[in-house]
């Protein structure tokens, strides 16, 4: 009854304390696409990626009802770094759903403009006037929104020095142009939902990550699972040994002896979702942390944390190579260490029994594409005798006309596709993840590897297949599957029956290396295809920005060098950034990813028809 009675009171008091409307709720899931693309219109950086931010803390006074259902402590504001444009996981500041999504649209057109004023409140004019000036067409939309604001805004129950402060943030919203220069007071301002964050949190500094284990322990506890949509603020930190923390004890037992018992309850662990849940909610930063355990609850969220050591020293290894540091703007040379890795136990078999009706039906299909058999005229050698051409060299001879380096002879072969093509396929451990009751990730990229290949194989285009996946800059595993030289067979089937799950998506390195291996070869149309199924991304530096430039710089150098690169991606996310990566039309994504091993020779005939 008591837990009953006070859930009520619990409700009725957080109700009475609300100052939003989640009625009009508009949620950045909702309107993420477009806000993406009229950030980038506006001039925003390509680069970065749209997330949700986590809620910060802030000091402004709050209401007498705040206090008692404890609740507008934290909240959440747009800001943005080098990496990262962040909003609001939902707004629902107004009492209108169409406002709310112009406050998504203000603040991302607010984000594109730049200015190095470290006060907040001369920024965020500086910012406003920026905007307003540039895009004039917003004018209307802000003032719209400022007017249905300023009501909204907290001015009873402040001291005279708050008041102050509030009456010129508001003044300051009505008109940028007219005043720059906030009152000093005590306490912090109320939140202004139209500027961007006063103070972003910073992130700690850079630590370098303990190593994953080769082979992680399996736990017997079966894992419960959810999603949390919101982004979170994280550090890493050393596992607790369990030795220091809180010594619970009864007075009774004071002088008692006991044995220590290594329990340690900041890592304790129920198998209880709820829980888990609730005490993510409760916690504004979260320490990560490695012990090689496997929970019980898993919850998956996005989480920010501090960028790792950028080692600087070269390598030295088998076949080293470039990295591109965006923030430095430079290439550097020998910073990465790739081994190319060749099965050397390969086993001869067919072709899976669950293919082979669809490989028929492909290969019918992929036959069309093989050039057809014709006569060559005026050949100098050949296996017959051009009689056409005979006859016109008698005649001229009659004449003393006659052409000595003339071609007599007719020759009956087939024509040539002047083409080769790399398929470069993602083998990271994202790929043993399932993508339905009876297939993974990389049963899918091993079927969609075996139905390319027979369809190829058909035409007589040269190809080869490989594989890549890394862990960290000093091991980076290319996985040899087929060369150009090599013919498929079965033992290359084999080779490919044998792919499985590696670790991380170092993808700049492994396009390099493709780059080099298909720039070799003589045809007019190269094709480099990357299959993927997820974004570049590494245990080092290579996390976020950094991996994503790289591979940028590295298709760049691949399109330099005369090769065409397309990606086939299954990756739900992927429009965030492979539009930045490959261009809005060098990308397809395949939205069942059970229907890749067909779509996948289909893309390449498109691909290649004009050949």
């Amino acid at each position: 009854m008591e837990e009953y009675v006070g859930s009520l009171w619990h409700r009725f008091i957080t109700q009475a304390a609300e100052k939003t409307f989640p009625e009009a709720a508009v949620s950045l899931e909702e309107i993420h696409k477009t806000v993406g693309v009229l950030f980038r219109a506006l001039g925003g950086d390509g680069g970065l990626r749209i997330e949700a931010v986590s809620a910060t803390a802030h000091q402004a006074r709050r209401t007498w009802l705040q206090k008692i259902a404890g609740t507008a402590k934290h909240v959440e504001l747009a800001w943005r770094d080098q990496e990262t444009l962040r909003l609001p996981t939902q707004l629902a500041v107004f009492p209108e759903k169409s406002l709310n999504r112009d406050t998504f649209l203000w603040l991302a057109a607010l984000a594109t403009a730049e200015h190095s004023e470290t006060d907040w409140f001369k920024r965020n004019l500086f910012l406003t006037q920026l905007t307003l000036q540039r895009f004039q067409g917003l004018e209307n939309r802000y003032q719209k929104l400022v007017e249905n604001y300023l009501p909204l805004r907290r001015t009873k129950g402040l001291t005279p020095e708050e008041l102050t402060q509030e009456l010129a943030i508001q003044q300051a919203l009505k008109n940028p142009f007219f005043i720059n220069k906030l009152p000093i007071c005590e306490k912090p301002p109320q939140p202004v939902h139209l500027w961007l964050h006063p103070s972003p949190p910073i992130r700690p500094a850079a630590v370098k990550p303990p190593s994953a284990p080769e082979n992680p322990p399996e736990g017997e506890t079966k894992r419960q699972n959810a999603q949390d949509q919101r982004r979170r603020s994280g550090e890493r930190t050393e596992s607790p040994d369990g030795k220091t923390g809180l010594l619970a004890f009864r007075l009774e037992s004071l002088f008692s002896r006991a044995e220590y018992v290594k329990v340690d309850r900041t890592t304790d662990d129920e198998e209880d979702l709820s829980k888990a849940q609730d005490a993510l909610e409760d916690m504004e930063q979260l320490s990560i942390t490695q012990d090689n355990k496997k929970s019980a609850t898993t919850l998956k969220f996005d989480l920010d944390l501090p960028p790792n050591v950028l080692e600087e020293t070269p390598l030295e290894g088998e076949i080293l190579l470039p990295e591109w540091d965006y923030k430095k703007q430079l290439l550097r040379e020998n910073f990465c260490n790739l081994q190319m890795y060749f099965n050397t136990n390969m086993q001869a078999i067919e072709l899976p029994h669950n293919l082979r009706k669809t490989a028929q039906r492909l290969r019918q299909q992929f036959a069309a594409l093989a050039p057809t058999r014709i006569w060559h005229r005026n050949q100098v050698d050949g296996n017959d005798i051009d009689l056409e051409a005979y006859l016109l060299h008698a005649a001229d001879n009659l004449r003393g006309q006659a052409d000595a380096g003339q071609g007599l002879y007719r020759d009956f072969r087939g024509g040539s596709r002047d083409l080769a093509c790399l398929l470069l396929a993602d083998l990271s451990m994202s790929t043993d993840a399932w993508v339905n009751n009876f297939s993974r990730v990389i049963d899918v990229i091993r079927d969609s590897l075996f139905l390319f290949a027979e369809a190829l194989s058909s035409t007589g285009d040269k190809f080869a297949l490989y594989g890549f996946s890394s862990r960290q800059r000093q091991h980076i595993r290319f996985n040899v599957l087929k060369t150009f030289e090599q013919n498929y067979t079965s033992i290359i089937r084999g080779n490919i029956q044998s792919i499985k799950p590696g670790f991380y998506t170092r993808m700049g390195a492994a396009i390099r290396q493709s780059t080099t291996i298909l720039s070799k070869q003589p045809n007019a149309q190269r094709l480099l295809l990357l299959l993927t199924d997820g974004k570049p991304n590494d245990l080092d530096h290579y996390e976020g920005r950094y991996g994503v430039e790289d591979t940028r710089q590295a298709i760049h150098e691949a399109r330099k060098k005369g090769l065409q690169v397309f990606c086939v991606t299954i990756d739900e996310k992927a429009g965030d950034y492979l539009g930045y990566l490959f261009g809005n039309h060098g990308y397809v994504f395949i939205r069942n990813p059970a229907e890749l091993p067909k779509q996948l020779p289909l893309l390449y005939m498109r691909l290649t028809a004009g050949e």
